[in-house]
């Protein structure tokens, strides 16, 4: 038959798949705790279902009359399940009745009956369960270590640009363009939006006269503008995973059929360790359980060394997106050109003008300037300052078990 369920009405929180469960509803609340029914042929068959109604009986005495589910329950204690192999036998000793095990303060409301836990270092051999309590019933971790998240390094690839013509050029009646306030300026600009493309528009006739004498003694050309759009941003290298979520702590419980009735009617009969058993890390702790995680051991209750352990962990750690700041340091140069015709055949003056560098020069006295002409020779694009890249998240225990135990 393999394994056999006993049907349940809850789980208790995340144990390990071989267990089952039994409870009784009671008032909104729901009790929980596990074992096992292997093979119906073994005497574990018997304690399963002796188990099972001693514990109904408990949380139906608890629910009051007319709690759901416990029409047919007995009377707490009853019946007493067989010996159990490898427990020591206190019948007679004066502390117990028909204990197999050891008789410890009872577990208060709200708490899975005691249970053997031992916890250690992963790296070190965990014991197996004992005779006393061979049933696995838990396995979780403690002490979280989360190793620092490195992020890859961000980059930028450069941003398409192009080149921004100057249009207002312009004519000065001095030799020197930067020359005393009231020198006259006459405007050869060149169309809005203009392509390079050679250009008639506001020629300036041979001999016009200003003010300061003949208006074409100097030509200025303002600098072309570099017009860079946006960086792409990207990893610089492979961004490397987060590190594995590793534990300091782990942590098993152990589950026995050592069920029968103390002396002490506050006394339950519970799994004894091990002879010769010591604390953990060398041996096993008696403790009640907790679904969850739970601020502080119950304050009257002798159970008061309390531990948490987890069933595992949420790993948000993550890299925030690379982002690239606006482009700086773009640059062009252009080949600007003057014509005293309107069909820019005939130069009167030419200059590579750059975003750093506009053109002031002279022109011979009272030429015309009948037409111009402009070509890019170079783009510097610039750059952008990469940002982002970031560690962000982190790792979170989840999935909670509070174990209070019987300080050693």
């Amino acid at each position: 038959m393999g394994r056999r369920a006993l049907q349940s009405m809850t789980l208790l929180g995340s144990l390990a798949s071989a267990l089952v469960a039994a409870g009784v509803a009671a008032g909104g609340c729901t009790e929980r705790f596990i074992l096992v029914c292997d093979d119906p042929r073994t005497p574990q068959e018997e304690l399963c279902s002796a188990i099972l109604e001693r514990y109904r009986a408990e949380r139906c005495e608890e629910a009051g009359p007319g709690a759901e589910g416990c029409e047919d329950a007995g009377t707490p204690g009853e019946p007493d399940p067989p010996d159990q192999p490898g427990a020591p036998d206190e019948e007679g000793s004066g502390d117990a009745r028909s204990c197999r095990g050891q008789c410890v303060p009872g577990r208060p409301l709200g708490w899975f009956e005691p249970l053997l836990l031992w916890f250690g270092s992963p790296d070190e051999a965990a014991p197996e369960c004992p005779p006393q309590a061979p049933v696995l019933g838990y396995e979780g971790h403690g002490d979280v270590l989360v190793e620092p998240h490195r992020c890859a390094a961000c980059a930028c690839d450069p941003p398409d640009a192009s080149c921004e013509l100057p249009e207002a050029w312009g004519a000065r009646d001095t030799r020197a363009c930067d020359a005393a306030p009231g020198a006259e300026r006459t405007s050869f600009a060149a169309p809005e939006g203009w392509d390079g493309a050679c250009t008639a528009e506001s020629a300036i006739p041979a001999g016009a006269a200003c003010a300061g004498g003949p208006c074409a003694q100097s030509l200025e050309i303002p600098a072309p503008r570099a017009v860079a759009g946006a960086c792409s941003p990207r990893p610089a290298e492979a961004p490397p995973a987060p590190p594995a979520v590793r534990w300091a702590t782990y942590a098993r419980a152990c589950i026995g059929t050592a069920i029968g009735r103390c002396a002490d009617p506050g006394a339950a009969c519970a799994p004894a360790p091990p002879e010769g058993n010591t604390a953990p890390p060398g041996g096993f702790l008696t403790c009640i359980i907790h679904n969850g995680e739970v601020d502080e051991c119950p304050s009257f209750s002798p159970y008061s060394e309390r531990h948490v352990y987890y069933e595992d962990a949420e790993d948000t750690r993550a890299c925030t997106d690379c982002t690239c700041g606006d482009p700086t340091g773009g640059e062009c140069s252009v080949i600007a050109s003057a014509y005293s015709d309107s069909r820019c055949s005939q130069v009167v003056v030419s200059a590579r003008v750059s975003s750093e560098a506009p053109f002031c020069g002279a022109v011979p006295r009272g030429t015309a300037l009948g037409s111009k002409s402009a070509s890019v020779v170079e783009i510097q694009p610039g750059s952008c300052a990469p940002g982002g890249g970031e560690p962000t998240g982190g790792v979170a225990p989840r999935t909670a078990m509070t174990f209070c135990c019987l300080a050693e």
